[in-house]
């Protein structure tokens, strides 16, 4: 396959981009990072810097600025909606340039697009709460969707809270792990819908190859786990004694409607389609896979 991915110098990108590579397909990177990478790696800056003559066979977009990076001030929440649904809309009308739009396009999105939800288990079919959250994840995925009419196969990616080494939620999490701190947020009830980075990669090959799946896909371990139950696994895996949580004023206070909303509040997220069609999980538990992470 020829492949343009955009993120593709990032926590999930950087790995899918040399596995694709491996397996032989042609890829093109688009990031402001252009270093050199693994043989048959093109990069360019911009979506602008794309040849027009190239005809690829997927677009992989896993672009998009940080969400829990600051608090969301105005300025911030701009950014967050132009490093996804602008550079969205950026190649879409690079699609419609190309000789050919892309068999398929795989289309980051998140788990927040269902907002906050109580123990219910939430398939792709499930409903939605209003926040801030789901306008940027609806806005986005709306902008994905514009590719269907051009013939293009369109899955949009409702990712959970990847787990790996080297970056992603378990850089914070390890960071107060190392000072003693391995408590929970708030009341520890909501649920923590993850999913192991491995899996991650894993799925998108499946994606790529799968004609019959489209639409809402979600990518997370088919076991969510509370925040309660997330701190005390973690605590084990890490060898520390469990501590006392975070009060919920106290994150609110810090940091506000992104606290809220990514800390005191989630989503129990069933990846409903992915295990239909018959994709496996090889950490479907969160014991096994932060064991995993953490002995690599």
């Amino acid at each position: 396959m020829d492949i343009l991915v955009t993120g593709g110098t990032g926590f999930i990108g950087s790995g899918l981009v040399e596995q694709l590579a491996d397996n032989g397909h042609r890829i093109l990177v688009v990031s402001r990072s252009t270093t050199a990478g693994p043989p048959g790696v093109e990069y360019v800056s911009s979506v602008g810097d794309v040849p027009l003559d190239r005809d690829f066979d997927a677009f992989i977009n896993l672009a998009g600025e940080s969400i829990a990076a600051s608090k969301w001030s105005e300025s911030r929440r701009q950014v967050l909606f132009s490093s996804r649904v602008a550079l969205t809309g950026q190649l879409f009308e690079l699609a419609e340039r190309l000789p050919r739009a892309p068999r398929v396009l795989l289309n980051a999105s998140a788990i927040g697009f269902y907002g906050s939800h109580d123990d219910t288990p939430l398939d792709e079919e499930a409903g939605f709460n209003e926040c801030f959250s789901h306008r940027l994840c609806d806005s986005w995925e709306q902008e994905a969707a514009r590719f269907e009419p051009l013939g293009t196969r369109v899955c949009r990616l409702r990712i959970g809270i990847v787990l790996g080494a080297g970056g992603g939620a378990l850089t914070e999490l390890s960071r107060s792990n190392a000072v003693g701190i391995s408590g929970w947020m708030g009341s520890g009830s909501q649920y923590m819908s993850w999913v192991h980075l491995e899996d991650v990669h894993r799925a998108m090959h499946f994606l790529l190859e799968k004609d019959a799946l489209s639409g809402a896909v979600n990518l997370t371990a088919p076991e969510p786990q509370t925040a309660r139950e997330f701190a005390r696994v973690l605590a084990s895996v890490r060898g520390l004694p469990l501590q006392l949580p975070v009060p919920g004023f106290m994150v609110r206070l810090l940091f506000g409607e992104m606290g809220r909303e990514l800390l005191l509040e989630g989503q129990r997220v069933i990846p409903a389609k992915l295990q239909q069609a018959g994709f496996r999980f090889r950490y479907p538990g969160l014991s096994e896979a932060l064991a995993d992470i953490f002995r690599a």
